[in-house]
């Protein structure tokens, strides 16, 4: 009896392996932009819900930058430039929508936005639908 309670104690002390990269910093952010969704709902422009969840994300403590600025290569020359709509702790990229909803162009653009920043976690969301859309990217 007391090994079985032994055990269950290892395991509730035990640390959780993230299952995927910055899995902890990805729930704080769309545990952000839940809270934005759920005060403003749908409707207005994708500015307003990155202001929000800048708001949001600060309260937390964690460092954001909007409209961090990429340099886009091609055979090793810059051809574009690209801005972020988000950049938090320089390890997630934000890409914000208010659309009808996500489309695989939109999946296409945070990948290519990821590969530009040299960022490896992205994550795409939409705060133009009654219930937010989210997609987690891993380059």
């Amino acid at each position: 009896m007391n090994e079985e309670r032994q055990n269950e104690e290892e395991m509730e002390s035990a640390p959780i392996t993230p299952v995927y990269p910055e899995q902890e910093l990805t729930q704080k952010i769309l545990a952000g932009a839940f809270a934005v969704h759920n005060t403003l709902g749908c409707g207005f422009l994708e500015k307003v819900y990155c202001n929000a969840l800048l708001v949001e994300l600060r309260k937390m403590d964690l460092r954001c930058e909007q409209e961090v600025p990429f340099k886009v290569k091609y055979k090793d020359a810059i051809v574009g430039d690209y801005c972020s709509d988000l950049i938090v702790e320089r390890r997630v990229l934000v890409e914000l929508k208010a659309c009808a909803g996500l489309e695989s162009v939109h999946e296409a653009q945070i990948l290519n936005y990821l590969k530009a920043s040299g960022i490896q976690v992205g994550l795409l969301m939409n705060f133009g639908k009654p219930k937010l859309q989210y997609r987690r990217f891993v380059r």
